[in-house]
């Protein structure tokens, strides 16, 4: 398997473009991706849910490879991080924006 053309920052941007499926928002923004690495032909995601019994955790997984895929990448590997915990000092400012036009408070 070849290695991925993308790079860690290129990968970030290609995940900004993957909304939770539950609020319009990318996982990005809401924080939920903790760290992304590139190492030959494999990626790897580290990635925080919002709630341990999370419904959605099968469609983030999906979106994610999906939109990797789309790059070029083909070995993808996600971590769920339970420690530290997210929280919502995660939320990038972006986020807020955005949770606020939905009424949200953060």
């Amino acid at each position: 398997m070849l290695p991925t053309t993308l790079n860690e920052s290129q990968i970030w941007e290609a995940l900004k473009e993957v909304e939770d499926p539950e609020m319009p928002i990318s996982l990005v923004d809401m924080g939920m991706v903790f760290d992304v690495s590139v190492e030959g032909a494999n990626t790897k995601i580290q990635l925080g849910l919002t709630a341990t019994a999370c419904p959605a955790i099968d469609f983030i997984f999906y979106d994610i490879r999906e939109r990797l895929k789309k790059e070029g990448c083909e070995d993808i590997e996600i971590e769920l991080v339970w420690d530290p915990p997210w929280t919502k000092e995660r939320i990038s400012e972006e986020g807020r924006f955005i949770l606020s036009t939905w009424g949200l408070s953060v």
